[in-house]
C-alpha cells in the first residue's frame, strides 16, 4: 500500500485526541485520506482537528471505546458521513499501574473495558463493512508489553496481549476477502500515557516506584511511531514494532522466553 492508495480513503481512528492517535491523524491527513477522529477527550479532538491541514476532509466524534454500543453507533455514522471505512485504526487505550494482587476485579473490568474490548468491538463493527467491501485493514494497538508479561502492569499485559492474540487471529481468518490485519506494538512513546496513567486504589511502595521510573522509558516521539505505522502498512507488514526498545523486547520474547523476567530486572535498573 503506497501513500497514494491512502488518497481518498476514509480512515478512522479512535483517541485521535493525543499523541499516537494525533499524530497518525495529521499524517493520514498529509495523504489525502479522509478522516473519521473519535476520542472521549472532546476538547483535545477539537485540538487535533485544528492541526489538520485547511483543505483537510476530517469529522470528529466523541466516543468512549468501552461502550459497546457507542462503538456500532460510530461505525453507523461513519458509514452514514464517509460512504465507506478502509483503515480502522483501534488506537484509543489506557494505563493502569499496579501488582495483581493490588488490583481489584472493579480496576481490572475498567481496564479490559477501554484496552481490549474497545479493540473489540471496533473490530466487529466495522468488519461487516470491510468484507461486503472486500477491502479494508484493521489496525489494532498493542504494545511491547504484549510481547513480554512486564510487573505492576498486570491488567495492562493482559488487555495488550489479548489484542495481540485477537490480531494473529485474524491475520489466517481473513486471508483471500481482501481485508487485513495489522498489529502494532508500541515501545516508549513519549505520550501522555503516562502521566495518565492511573495507579490502582490500593498501591504501595512498589507502584511508586514504578512510575518514576517509567517516563525515562517514554522518549520516542509519536509522530516518529505515526510514521513507522504509514510506513509499515505502505509495505504491507503485519506486525509493526516502533520505539524505544520495541525491537530488543520483540527478540527478547521469541529468543528467552523463559527468562527474560531476568533481564527486564537489569534493563530497569
Amino acid at each position: 500500500m503506497s501513500e497514494h492508495d491512502f488518497r481518498g480513503k476514509v480512515v478512522i481512528i479512535t483517541g485521535a485526541g493525543s499523541g499516537i492517535g494525533r499524530a497518525l491523524a495529521q499524517q493520514f491527513a498529509a495523504t489525502g485520506a479522509r478522516l473519521a477522529l473519535s476520542d472521549v477527550n472532546e476538547a483535545g479532538l477539537a485540538e487535533t482537528l485544528t492541526l489538520l491541514p485547511a483543505d483537510a476532509e476530517a469529522r470528529g466524534y466523541k466516543l468512549d471505546v468501552s461502550s459497546r454500543d457507542a462503538v456500532f453507533a460510530h461505525a453507523d455514522e461513519v458509514k452514514r458521513d464517509f460512504g465507506a471505512a478502509h483503515v480502522l485504526i483501534n488506537n484509543a487505550g489506557a494505563a493502569l499501574v499496579g501488582t495483581i494482587a493490588h488490583t481489584s476485579i472493579e480496576e481490572f473490568e475498567w481496564q479490559l473495558g477501554v484496552n481490549l474490548w474497545g479493540v473489540i468491538y471496533g473490530t466487529k463493527a466495522f468488519l461487516p463493512l470491510m468484507l461486503e467491501q472486500r477491502e479494508g485493514c484493521i489496525v489494532n494497538i498493542s504494545s511491547v508489553f504484549g510481547l513480554i508479561g512486564f510487573p505492576l502492569n498486570g491488567v495492562y499485559n493482559i488487555s495488550k496481549f489479548g489484542v495481540r492474540g485477537l490480531t494473529e487471529c485474524l491475520w489466517t481468518e481473513l486471508e483471500g476477502t481482501g481485508v487485513r490485519a495489522v498489529c502494532v506494538h508500541p515501545g516508549g512513546i513519549k505520550t501522555n500515557i503516562g502521566k495518565a496513567a492511573r495507579r490502582v486504589k490500593a498501591a504501595g511502595k512498589e507502584e511508586e516506584q514504578f512510575s518514576a521510573a517509567g517516563d525515562s522509558l517514554l522518549i520516542t516521539p509519536p509522530e516518529e511511531c505515526a510514521a513507522d505505522i504509514l510506513a509499515g502498512l505502505q509495505c504491507g507488514k503485519r506486525r509493526i514494532l516502533t520505539g524505544n526498545k520495541s525491537s530488543t523486547i520483540f527478540w527478547m520474547s521469541r529468543l528467552l522466553p523463559n527468562v527474560y523476567p531476568a533481564l527486564l530486572r537489569l534493563m530497569a535498573r
